[in-house]
């Protein structure tokens, strides 16, 4: 196939290198020092010739890419990955951050090919239909049912997707992007931006906001504004089922203290803001007691730092934890390992020492 062709796969390898970097042919150029010109990229990008080693390395150098990655084959279709339009960022930007997520997920499906351990997604939902918030909550409650949830407080977000066949990925990004979701080869798959790491609260509800539109985009024909607030209200769900919720926030109330919300943050793992956005939406508080807490959420900044701490894990080590499985049982090279893994093989020898 020409799609497998060495000079082909060079040079899709090499235009990906290079869009994850967000560079033009003429920086690329730049950022060899000269050694490669940009009429040679272009030709190499078009699968017209390949480069000696004398060009690869000062490539690979410049791009911060190991050598294999230029010559592994496109082993999965990812032409029909699909993200969400994100306003505010430059093409170079959507691009770079598109592409980052596209090589990661193929290597994670990659290493599951190989193992022979696919982690299959199934539809939590069944024939369940959505109309509008309302049945966003319902659709959050089976879910957490399907998934064996219970309605204690998630303790691992992204760990509790990638369990139920939901693969993700945290991409460096500018703060403009929170996330975004996709399709990678059949697969559901969710983009994080790395950034969130200092806010958890937020990475949590946005993992959630991004897997909602994974998991109901089949059973509504909602769209726009009115899909974002499903998508916001099964987040909020996700993370405080109503009973806990109303237990908790202790019926309806007038005014609630922040150290009140400081607990529940620290409980749930979900910033004040979101809970009283849904204390609003669960009718707990008026539309005036929200005002109130807005305009003092604006005033004291706290958009940009929440009072309160939540301390907890939101990571996923499942990608990581099959290739070192794949090189202690011999199925792939040391250096395949470290390929996938996009690292040095020095880094990878004191985590290889056996017990057998």
């Amino acid at each position: 196939m020409k799609s497998q062709d060495p000079k082909t796969i060079f040079g899709r390898r090499l235009e990906q290198a290079r869009r994850m970097r967000g560079l033009s042919l003429r920086a690329l150029s730049e950022a060899t020092g000269g050694k490669v010109s940009y009429n040679a990229l272009h030709r190499y990008e078009r699968g017209e010739m390949m480069p000696g080693d004398d060009v690869l390395i000062p490539l690979a150098d410049a791009l911060d890419r190991p050598l294999d990655f230029f010559f592994r084959p496109f082993s999965v279709k990812l032409k029909g990955v699909e993200f969400r339009k994100t306003t505010g960022l430059r093409i170079k930007a959507v691009a770079s951050i598109q592409e980052q997520a596209a090589d990661f997920f193929e290597r994670y499906l990659e290493i599951e090919q190989v193992l022979g351990l696919p982690l299959e997604f199934h539809d939590p939902l069944g024939d369940f239909r959505l109309r509008g918030p309302e049945d966003a909550e319902e659709a959050a409650r089976i879910v957490r049912s399907e998934w064996g949830l219970g309605a204690d407080p998630l303790p691992n977000v992204v760990e509790t997707l990638e369990t139920n066949g939901i693969k993700v990925f945290e991409a460096e990004a500018p703060e403009r992007l929170n996330g975004f979701s996709g399709w990678a080869d059949g697969h559901p798959v969710v983009a994080l931006a790395a950034w969130l790491n200092r806010d958890l609260p937020r990475k949590r509800f946005t993992a959630l906001h991004e897997a909602a539109h994974l998991l109901i985009h089949t059973h509504t024909n909602l769209s726009g504004k009115e899909l974002e607030s499903c998508c916001h209200r099964f987040a909020g769900a996700m993370l405080i089922p109503r009973d806990a919720f109303e237990r908790d926030w202790g019926g309806y109330r007038r005014r609630i203290s922040l150290e009140e919300l400081i607990g529940l943050k620290r409980r749930y793992g979900m910033s004040i803001g979101a809970m009283m956005h849904r204390a609003l939406d669960l009718g707990l508080i008026d539309a005036s007691a929200y005002k109130r807490f807005v305009i003092a959420y604006k005033s004291q900044r706290w958009h940009q730092k929440e009072p309160g701490e939540y301390t907890g894990v939101e990571v996923s080590r499942r990608f990581e934890q099959l290739v070192f499985r794949a090189v202690a049982e011999e199925n792939i090279s040391l250096s395949k390992g470290a390929a996938l893994l996009n690292r040095p093989i020095e880094d990878l020898r004191p985590n290889l020492n056996g017990f057998s």
